[in-house]
């Protein structure tokens, strides 16, 4: 009998080792670039490419739902944004100089605004109209609903901006963005040219259309968003050293940040990747895009209030942005390298946009 109980106990752990190994295989060819992205080929269920790393990304993933690659076309995808009163996703192509348009009524997708002036990160005000990053112009500007264009900032102290590149709005009316020069660096996402300021982060003033700089401690800011409260204001600096990936500060009155911390390092399982866009969730949680890093860290990492990494959606490519849209703001939107991504999630934008 013992002998009995012992042989079949052998043979347990000798099944359990071969399918830990053919489930670790079958998990490798689920990921990446291995992965059948062109949509021709039904992805199981649950998507391994959804990565829970804590327990806490538990409640955001949903089971029965998988990453798809909605278009593929641009040269360096960038910039998304959720226009809730026409139910459309707005993205930049930079190098190709455009703007593209994806209807949520039947995916339809088109060129939005050609060109575009080489136009980076965008966001959709409280009144719905779109605020737009030029590099080209090296400017930011906003569309009315007439369709006519407002120059909202392109210089300071008598010198142009560098190259705006992200932006987002604040409840009191004002516009936040940030001018780490990327776009004059060489004339693929703009036209090269000399910075000739620090690189910063710069508040228009409701009303008014006053300009301030409100911090320019980062050595290259890049993405930014608020904390659901408005509270707090993260702050990607992409040129820092890894531990230094992503920043926070204290919202003073509305206007003036404070109290600067690091928040969260992009190291991951011994790679460095980089982040660039970044979104708040209704619950605080941080949504980063993650690039630079190659496969198997690639795509979005996800980080609780408290800065530690909880989940990855993990793409076959270098991710730059990231917006929540669709009429519940549940479904993630990716602009990665050449292509578009979208996963639906167990989470809510913080915000319109």
């Amino acid at each position: 009998m013992d002998r009995h109980v012992n042989s079949y106990k052998i043979r347990r752990r000798s099944f359990l080792k071969l399918g830990a190994a053919a489930g670790g295989a079958w998990a490798t060819r689920s990921l990446g670039r291995e992965r059948d992205w062109t949509g021709k080929q039904p992805i199981p269920y649950p998507d391994a490419n959804i990565v829970v790393l804590d327990k806490r990304f538990n409640r955001y993933k949903i089971d029965n739902t998988a990453i798809e690659r909605v278009w593929m076309g641009a040269l360096w995808a960038e910039g998304p944004a959720w226009c809730a009163g026409g139910r459309y996703l707005v993205w930049s192509d930079i190098p190709n100089n455009r703007q593209m348009r994806r209807l949520e009524e039947d995916g339809h997708i088109s060129v939005f605004r050609s060109p575009s002036n080489n136009a980076n990160g965008s966001t959709f005000d409280f009144q719905g109209c779109l605020l737009t990053c030029e590099h080209d112009t090296r400017r930011v500007v906003r569309f009315e609903h007439d369709g006519s264009l407002t120059i909202l900032a392109d210089h300071w102290g008598g010198k142009p901006f560098n190259a705006p590149n992200d932006i987002v709005v604040h409840p009191d009316g004002g516009i936040w963005f940030t001018d780490p020069g990327y776009g004059i660096m060489n004339n693929y996402e703009g036209h090269q040219a000399k910075l000739e300021l620090k690189e910063a982060v710069y508040r228009i003033e409701p009303g008014s259309g006053g300009l301030e700089m409100v911090t320019d401690e980062a050595h290259k800011p890049n993405g930014l968003c608020f904390s659901p409260d408005y509270t707090r204001l993260y702050l990607v600096d992409s040129g820092a050293p890894s531990s230094q990936g992503i920043l926070v500060f204290d919202v003073v009155d509305k206007a003036k940040l404070q109290n600067r911390q690091v928040f969260c390092s992009m190291e991951f399982k011994d790679k460095q990747a980089r982040s660039d866009g970044i979104r708040a969730d209704s619950d605080g949680n941080i949504w980063s895009a993650a690039g630079w890093g190659g496969d198997g860290c690639d795509g979005v990492h996800v980080f609780a209030p408290d800065g530690q990494r909880i989940g990855a959606i993990l793409l076959p490519e270098t991710c730059a942005n990231l917006c929540f849209g669709g009429p519940k703001r549940n479904r993630l939107f990716m602009a990665a390298s050449q292509s578009l991504y979208a996963v639906y999630v167990n989470a809510r934008g913080a915000h319109p946009t």
